[in-house]
């Protein structure tokens, strides 16, 4: 009788054999095939488990967690107030790593790297600082990430992040590096950046420009201010042309002729004998001079002073003097910043000056330009070109850029100016230069109602066309001068940038009345 091993063995080769319909063993042939569609369901069932899987993953890649933490804002009409601090630049720094903040600031520059990660410089006015937005799986989306890469330059943000010291190599590289790499650009002409004056503006060399200008008309203010002065506003459409010649832009008023004011200088002196004594004024001038050069405009901001006087004009003098030491201080002290950046830019020598400004009589300065080859007579005014080579001498022997010149001819002054008493071929009239071209005009004015009528016929000025102006002085005037400076181009001297149109706002000459 068989043993219990041996029942069970074939026991198991009973229960293997697999059997048709009929109950009998299945062939060889109908074997291979049941096998083969076994392997073709389990391979089947496999490739469901993996199209599952990677659905699944997809699913979590695209799943955007982000999406209420970005997009465009939509226009801010001031539906609502939600008090929410927005930092500005200048005051974020590393000793406040960690601190979380939000800043509304312009995209100056962005540089994706791969599909997860983007660094940005951001910009307010000059100010700029770099910003790192990457890819995390709780907080930073995919889709958040793209869609910083695509934010057009120049556009406006509104960013909530935490200040942090650059971890990344490329987050600390100085944006000067970035401005090389993008050296092979052409450079902007001056009529294009004219003609884009709003884009132009956004540059921090222009921010920088701009400060400096708005510094040197607050250092003006507080230091007349502080000697007494009255700041004072004038009109600036008159009635008869102020400086008596056709250099005026006429206007049709109603239905008669006015000009556009050549200066404040009338009013100016009337209101000196209205007893305030001393005034100043921060305005518009108008000269329709059909001048194109580097230098000129038809617009220009005029920085006017006018005072009485005790018992001399060079008191003016002094007075001028203190103050331009004040401004150049004042920018060197308060605007250095700005005056290194717009230095990166248009590199400039420093401008030089003495603590005490140089004075030259008129007739002394002729004898040292003849002594170095000018050939120019006794009386004659001073060319653009002659201006310089006086300019140039100066620097060379009195080692400063910036000077005065007293006692200019009476015939290439205005009617209104003070003869010299001492000298009728002369007057009591000064200029001022920077880098030797002039910045100031002024003088003495007349103050008697009889002579400055004398002086008009002189100047075929007809006194009934400045009545008014004339009898201010018939009740009575005190001695008085004082002067007009071209805001623009003190700013446009002092940092030597080649053309008065790039400290402008929006500059007006005999080509330019747009934007």
């Amino acid at each position: 009788m068989a043993d219990n091993a041996e029942i069970a063995e074939v026991t198991k080769q009973v229960q293997d054999v697999i059997l048709d319909e009929h109950g009998q063993p299945l062939s060889k042939n109908a074997l291979k095939k049941l096998e083969k569609e076994k392997l073709k369901k389990e391979r089947a069932e496999k490739d469901a488990l993996a199209r599952a899987a990677q659905a699944a993953a997809k699913a979590s890649t695209t799943v955007d967690y982000s999406k209420n933490f970005y997009g465009k804002q939509a226009i801010n009409q001031s539906a609502d107030r939600p008090g929410r601090y927005h930092e500005r630049l200048v005051d974020i720094n590393a000793s406040r790593a960690g601190e979380k903040v939000w800043i509304r600031a312009r995209v100056q520059t962005s540089r994706p790297t791969g599909n997860k990660m983007c660094f940005f410089q951001f910009r307010q006015s000059s100010a700029t600082i770099q910003g790192l937005v990457v890819f995390d799986e709780t907080a930073i989306s995919k889709q958040m990430v793209k869609f910083a890469q695509n934010i057009p330059s120049e556009s406006i943000v509104l960013v909530e992040g935490t200040i942090a010291k650059p971890l990344e190599p490329d987050a600390s590289r100085p944006e000067a590096d970035f401005e090389r790499e993008d050296a092979q650009f052409s450079k902007v002409n001056l009529h294009t950046r004219l003609e884009n004056r709003v884009f132009d503006f956004r540059t921090i060399t222009n921010q920088a420009i701009f400060r400096v200008q708005a510094g040197v008309c607050k250092l003006f203010r507080d230091f007349l201010d502080s000697k007494g002065f009255m700041e004072i506003h004038t009109p600036k459409i008159i009635g008869a042309a102020s400086e008596g010649g056709a250099n005026v832009f006429k206007v049709k008023y109603f239905d008669t002729d006015a000009y556009l004011a050549q200066s404040p200088q009338f009013y100016k002196q009337m209101v000196v004998c209205g007893d305030f004594e001393r005034v100043y004024e921060v305005g518009s001038v108008f000269r329709a001079e059909n001048s194109f050069t580097h230098r000129h405009m038809t617009e220009f901001m005029g920085l006017d002073l006018e005072m009485a006087f005790e018992e001399h004009y060079h008191e003016i003098l002094d007075v001028f003097d203190e103050l331009f030491v004040y401004i150049f201080k004042g920018l060197e002290e308060k605007y250095a910043a700005d005056l290194e950046i717009v230095h990166r830019q248009y590199p400039f020598e420093k401008f030089q000056y003495l603590p005490k400004t140089l004075r030259l009589e008129y007739k002394d300065a002729v004898a040292l330009l003849r002594e170095n080859g000018v050939e120019m007579g006794d009386f004659d005014d001073l060319s653009t070109e002659i201006e310089r080579k006086l300019g140039q001498l100066v620097k060379e022997k009195y080692h400063t850029d910036f000077f005065m010149l007293d006692k200019f001819p009476l015939a290439v002054r205005p009617f209104y100016t003070m003869p010299d008493p001492k000298n009728p071929g002369y007057s009591n009239s000064y200029d001022f230069f920077m880098r030797g071209e002039e910045i100031l005009s002024g003088a003495q004015r007349i103050h008697d109602a009889d002579l400055l009528i004398e002086r008009a016929k002189a100047h075929e000025v007809d006194p009934e066309s400045v009545k008014h102006y004339v009898d201010a002085f018939r009740m009575g005037a005190p001695p008085h001068g004082g002067g007009g400076i071209g805001l623009e181009r003190v700013i446009f001297f002092y940092l030597n940038l080649g053309n008065i149109r790039r400290v402008s706002l929006f500059p007006r000459d005999p080509k330019r009345l747009f934007p």
